[in-house]
């Protein structure tokens, strides 16, 4: 069986959200924006709350991941993949082995990196439901090590990096269609 479709929607979308990050130095939070532009491209805001104030952004370009300036952006952010995956586009470098299950209106896949604790290798979980993106999963010898929850149905999106004990969560407050982007906010 064929994995769901998970690609970024047609159309520009600007997506406005709150954020928070928390780890083991302690947490931050704020406000925030994603351009999307299908098929691949995406600008992330983040604006910091507090008398500190400040920011920065990130621009997700295919497989590169750009966070430029002191890269304060970057610290929150997870890999590639697992960002690709908070705005629901599965994007996991191919593998010869996927295994696929479904129950019900749940498609679950492993994918790549079958063996087992000691085996090494990198394994996706990658699972969708009613066709959406839901989660994915980076195991190395067969543990969770990092991890992507996309609830639907209360717009949240969470990131977890097990090992380091870190955490981001993006509410989304408004999505909204829009024509275009200025040029200039692929170039900052």
């Amino acid at each position: 069986m064929p994995l769901p479709r998970a690609v970024l929607p047609d159309g520009h979308q600007r997506v406005r959200f709150h954020w928070r990050y928390r780890d083991l130095d302690g947490s931050a939070s704020g406000d925030g924006a994603a351009r999307v532009a299908p098929p691949d491209s995406a600008r992330l805001d983040f604006l910091l709350s507090g008398p500190i104030g400040g920011g920065g952004y990130a621009l997700l370009l295919g497989d590169t991941l750009v966070a430029p300036g002191s890269g304060s952006a970057r610290r929150y952010l997870p890999a590639t993949p697992m960002l690709w995956a908070t705005l629901g586009r599965l994007a996991v470098p191919a593998a010869a082995d996927t295994m696929v299950r479904v129950d019900g209106d749940t498609v679950r896949a492993d994918i790549g990196g079958m063996g087992g604790v000691g085996q090494g290798g990198t394994t996706w979980r990658v699972a969708f439901a009613a066709g959406q993106l839901v989660s994915l999963a980076r195991l190395s010898d067969g543990r969770v090590r990092e991890l992507v929850t996309r609830d639907l149905g209360q717009a949240r999106v969470r990131y977890e990096n097990k090992g380091a004990r870190r955490s981001l969560t993006l509410t989304q407050v408004r999505s909204e269609a829009v024509s275009d982007f200025d040029p200039d906010v692929w170039h900052r």
